[in-house]
C-alpha cells in the first residue's frame, strides 16, 4: 500500500507542470466550451452556468453546426463521450484466501476499465429548442449498466421552464430525473470522484447517499425551474432499465418531491433544499437483495445546503446534509426503504445521518483537498434489550474522510480518498466482513 501511495505521489510530481487541455466530451462538443465552464473545481460538480445548461434541457448549442428546418434544430453530429476509471483499493476487512484464488479488498485490489473499473459511453444532447436527451451505457466486470432521460422543458415565462422528464436509471435513484445541487441529493453530484468499496466515500460526504437513495428507478419527473429555484415532483418505481418484470413497471406507487432555493449570499453561490420520498414501490428482481415481486415502503426525508465561492483567492465549497429513513415495518422487511443494496447492513430501526463536507482548490481548477465527517445511526439494533423495551440501541456509524484530486488535464484526474468509520456498529465481526477503513487511488478519464 505504501508503495502504491508513493507511486501516486510520483505521478503527481511528474505532472505538476503539465499543460492544461480543454476537454471535449459530450456537451463540450455541443457547446464548444471547456469543461471548467460547467463544473465547479472538477467533474461532476456544477457551477451556476452548469446548472443553467442542465436546467435548459441540454439544448444550448455553440459553434457546432446544426441541421435546421421547419420545427427542426439539432447538432449536425451525434455527440458522444467515454468515461473510464482504473486504480487500486484497500480495506481492513478480513483478507480472502489467496491460495484458492479468492481475493477481496482486504487483500488490496487493482481495477481497470470494465473489470472493476468503469467503462461508460454517453450520448445525447439537443433534440429541439425545448428538448434534450442523455443516456449512459456502461460495463463493470461484465455487468451491463445504464441510465437515460429525456427532459422536455418549455419556457413558460422569462427564465422559467416547466415540463416533464421521463427517465430510467440503474443506480442513481428517483432524483436522477432532475437535480442540480452538489450535496449528494443525486448520487453523481458530490465532491468525491469515486464511491469507494460499499460506498464508503460517498456515504461519508452525503446523508442522502448514506440512507441508500442510489437505487434503480424508473418514472416521470414533473419539473419547474429558473435560476432562483427548482421543483421536482416524481412518480416512480425502484425498477431498473431493461427490467424483466415489465408488468409491474407501470405501477408508479412511489412519490419523490424536491424543492430547492438558489441564491447569492455575499458573493457565494448558495442553495438550500428539502427532499421527501413516500409511497410504496415495486422492486424488480434485478435489484440486489430483492426477490421478484417485492414491494417496499419508500419513506424518507432529507434537507441539504451548499455554499460555493472563494476564500483567500481559493475556490471553496461547503456542503451540509441531513437525512433519515425508517425501517419498512409496513411490509415486514427488515431493511430501510432503499437500503437493500446499502452497506453497512440493513436494520429494523430508523437509519439517519448528519454530514458536513468541504473542499478547497489548493491550485484553482487543478488540485483540491476535501474533508467530510458523518454522525449517523445505522438502523441496526445492537441486540441489547433495555428494560421492557423490545429493541436495543441504534448502533452508531460515524465516519471521517479525506480526499485529494489533481487534474492531469481538464478531462483526466487522479484522486486519493481515505475513509475511516467508527462507532458501536463497528464490532470486530463487521470490520472483518466489510471493513471500517477504505483507501482508494483512482484515475478518471472522460473524452
Amino acid at each position: 500500500m505504501k508503495k502504491s501511495i508513493l507511486s501516486l505521489i510520483g505521478i503527481l510530481m511528474a505532472v505538476a507542470f503539465a499543460p492544461q487541455a480543454s476537454a471535449l466530451p459530450l456537451f463540450a462538443r455541443q457547446t464548444g466550451m471547456e469543461c471548467a465552464a460547467c463544473h465547479f473545481q472538477h467533474f461532476p460538480m456544477l457551477t451556476a452556468f452548469g446548472r443553467a445548461f442542465k436546467s435548459g434541457a441540454y439544448t444550448m448549442i455553440g459553434a457546432q453546426g446544426k441541421v435546421e428546418g421547419d420545427h427542426l434544430s439539432i447538432p449536425n453530429t451525434l455527440n458522444m463521450a467515454v468515461l473510464t476509471t482504473f486504480g487500486y483499493e484497500k480495506t481492513n476487512q478480513l483478507p480472502g484466501d489467496s491460495s484458492n484464488g479468492s481475493v477481496n479488498p482486504g487483500n488490496g485490489t487493482y481495477y481497470v476499465p470494465s473489470n472493476g473499473g468503469e467503462l461508460s459511453l454517453f450520448y445525447g444532447g439537443r433534440i429541439s429548442d425545448n428538448a434534450g436527451f442523455l443516456s449512459e451505457l456502461g460495463e463493470t466486470g461484465g455487468a451491463a449498466t445504464g441510465s437515460a432521460k429525456l427532459p422536455l422543458l418549455f419556457e413558460v415565462a422569462d427564465g422559467t421552464r416547466a415540463g416533464i422528464v421521463p427517465f430510467a436509471t440503474d443506480a442513481q435513484g428517483a432524483s436522477y430525473g432532475f437535480e442540480t445541487l452538489n450535496t449528494g441529493a443525486n448520487a453523481v453530484h458530490q465532491m468525491s470522484p469515486v464511491g469507494g468499496e460499499n460506498g464508503a466515500h460517498t456515504n461519508a460526504i452525503s446523508a442522502q447517499q448514506y440512507i441508500g437513495t442510489a437505487t434503480g428507478a424508473s418514472g416521470f419527473a414533473f419539473v419547474v425551474n429558473n435560476p432562483g429555484y427548482f421543483i421536482n415532483l416524481t412518480k416512480y418505481n425502484q425498477t431498473m432499465p431493461g427490467s424483466q418484470d415489465a408488468g409491474q413497471v407501470a405501477n408508479y406507487g412511489s412519490t419523490y418531491a424536491r424543492v430547492a432555493y438558489i441564491f447569492d449570499l455575499a458573493g457565494w453561490d448558495s442553495g438550500v433544499g428539502v427532499q421527501s420520498w413516500s409511497g410504496s414501490s415495486y422492486v424488480d428482481s434485478s435489484s440486489p437483495g430483492a426477490g421478484a415481486g417485492t414491494v417496499i415502503s419508500t419513506k424518507a426525508t432529507a434537507i441539504d445546503a451548499q455554499m460555493q465561492g472563494e476564500l483567500g483567492g481559493k475556490p471553496v465549497g461547503f456542503y451540509v446534509t441531513y437525512a433519515k429513513a425508517p425501517a419498512d415495518t409496513v411490509n415486514g422487511n427488515a431493511y430501510n426503504f432503499t437500503s437493500i443494496n446499502a452497506v453497512p447492513g440493513t436494520g429494523t430501526l430508523t437509519r439517519s445521518s448528519f454530514n458536513v463536507a468541504a473542499e478547497v482548490g489548493l491550485v484553482p481548477n487543478v488540485a483540491t483537498l476535501g474533508v467530510a465527517v458523518r454522525f449517523a445511526n445505522s438502523g441496526v439494533d445492537d441486540g441489547l434489550n433495555n428494560g421492557a423495551s423490545a429493541t436495543g440501541a441504534n448502533t452508531k456509524d460515524n465516519a471521517f474522510m479525506l480526499t485529494a484530486t489533481y487534474k492531469l488535464a481538464q478531462n483526466m484526474m487522479t484522486s486519493l480518498s481515505y475513509t475511516t468509520n467508527s462507532g458501536s456498529y463497528w464490532n470486530q465481526a463487521n470490520i472483518d466482513a466489510i471493513g471500517s477503513k477504505t483507501t482508494t487511488i483512482n484515475v478518471f478519464t472522460l473524452f
